[in-house]
């Protein structure tokens, strides 16, 4: 006999309602953070305005193309050679299967030396799709929004050999769709001598800066013993009892946990025949927090329950962190933000301080890592309804949209803006590095969270 029920309950959605009406309240009195800097020259920025709406529509064909063609984390080999082929159609040099990725890329400006004068300021593009649903986070407007801006710097210098001191560079980074490949980069010396790295992420909102949360995976593997589970059930040890434990201590963890933190669970090993005790079983788990220490404290909080439901069964487990490389919170620069605000108004865009969008809706990304090596900034750009959520079908329609177009054209432009204010403003620069000396400096990223830390 089957019983079904009747329907699947629908979730109440009055606190997206309660969230709407404050964003309201608190946009009614919100104005994009202010810059006590001057940048490069109003001349120049009229000219780079310009030239990025002459690139837009190799901009628009490269976001299309990516978009028709997803590919997922490192897979991206069409799409690797797509961003190549537009560089090099311009001039420029491009480099893939770099610093220890294979659908990893590199370009610097024409004229730029290793050892050359001046900052370095790195301008990114991400270009991995999601399994299933294409490009559902919108990485090909982050593709071509990076790109575009780099274009934009490198005819500005053709046109004017000094507007553009210093030296920029491209980064094509792959896989950041559940996996941290700027952290694999970074590790084979891609943010090596670099003073700031820049780049935008599309969303339902115009924002400087929103919550980022620091991200851990970690599997959890319980090894009992098998034995009949009605004629000598007390010759067994079961290691669903064990995954059954840590789960519900985890949840008995969250009545305690940080109101922005996350942990999300499931259980892909837990026996295959009820008549038998189980043998393995196992959890895949999730571990968010908004700072790298509370992320640390939490990790070792879940690690300690783990341990615990073994003991408390007779288990043997196995815990193992981070299949990849943890992301960390995003720290982002209040200087840089300043002057990328200041493009995006002369856009016509109403652009969001950070602090206005809840912090309960948050998700993580592996720029975190970027921002506490180098000063960065991770602002978003807004190509859909402001109730669309990342990865779902709307907004993969929405990232190939005309909105999506208009957001690479502007998104380009305050990128390429920032990047030259950066490198001709040497009190700019300066106070950029304040700031990010003040928030405590480059982080050991590889080493954070080793144990013995």
């Amino acid at each position: 006999m089957t019983c079904d029920s009747t329907h699947t309950r629908v979730p109440y959605d009055g606190f997206s309602a309660h969230v709407s009406e404050q964003l309201e309240r608190d946009r009614a009195t919100a104005k994009p953070p202010q810059s006590a800097f001057a940048g490069a020259s109003a001349e120049l920025r009229v000219e780079l305005r310009e030239i990025v709406d002459e690139l837009l529509e190799d901009l628009d064909g490269l976001a299309a193309d990516l978009h028709a063609h997803p590919e997922t984390a490192f897979e991206e080999h069409r799409s690797v050679a797509a961003l190549a082929t537009l560089l090099e159609s311009r001039g420029i040099a491009a480099h893939t299967n770099v610093f220890d990725v294979e659908t990893a890329a590199v370009a610097d400006l024409p004229g730029d030396r290793e050892d050359g004068p001046g900052r370095r300021i790195a301008i990114l593009s991400e270009y991995d799709a999601l399994p299933g649903i294409g490009h559902a986070c919108g990485h090909n407007v982050i593709a071509a929004s990076g790109v575009g801006a780099f274009l934009a710097l490198a005819a500005l210098r053709e046109r004017h050999p000094d507007a553009v001191p210093g030296r920029v560079r491209w980064l094509g980074t792959p896989a950041e769709e559940g996996h941290t490949g700027k952290e694999y980069m970074a590790r084979g010396g891609a943010f090596d001598g670099l003073d700031a790295a820049i780049m935008i992420h599309p969303y339902g909102f115009d924002v400087t800066d929103q919550v980022w949360l620091g991200r851990r995976t970690l599997t959890v593997t319980f090894h009992g013993r098998p034995a009949h589970a009605s004629a000598q059930p007390f010759m067994g040890i079961n290691a669903l009892d064990a995954a059954n434990l840590a789960y519900s201590g985890i949840g008995l963890l969250r009545q305690h946990i940080l109101p922005v933190d996350r942990i999300h669970a499931m259980m892909p090993v837990g026996g295959d025949r009820a008549s038998i005790i189980v043998a393995e079983a196992q959890l895949k788990l999730y571990v968010r927090s908004k700072y790298p220490d509370t992320l640390r404290d939490l990790s070792q909080r879940i690690d300690d329950i783990c341990r615990g439901a073994a003991l408390m069964t007779g288990c043997r487990v196995e815990i193992d962190w981070d299949e990849h490389p943890p992301s960390l919170p995003v720290r982002s620069n209040r200087e840089l933000e300043a002057r990328y605000a200041a493009a995006m108004v002369e856009c016509g865009r109403d652009i969001l301080p950070g602090g206005v969008l809840t912090e309960t809706i948050a998700a993580s990304t592996d720029f975190g890592n970027v921002s506490y090596r180098v000063p960065g900034i991770h602002p978003l750009v807004k190509i859909s309804a402001e109730h669309v959520a990342l990865h779902t079908e709307e907004f993969a329609q929405a990232a190939a949209s005309p909105a999506a177009t208009k957001a690479i054209d502007d998104a380009s432009y305050a990128l390429a803006a920032t990047a030259l204010d950066f490198l001709a403003d040497d009190e700019l620069a300066a106070a950029v590095r304040a700031d990010f000396d003040a928030a405590g400096g480059a982080v050991d990223v590889p080493s954070y969270f080793d144990p013995k830390d």
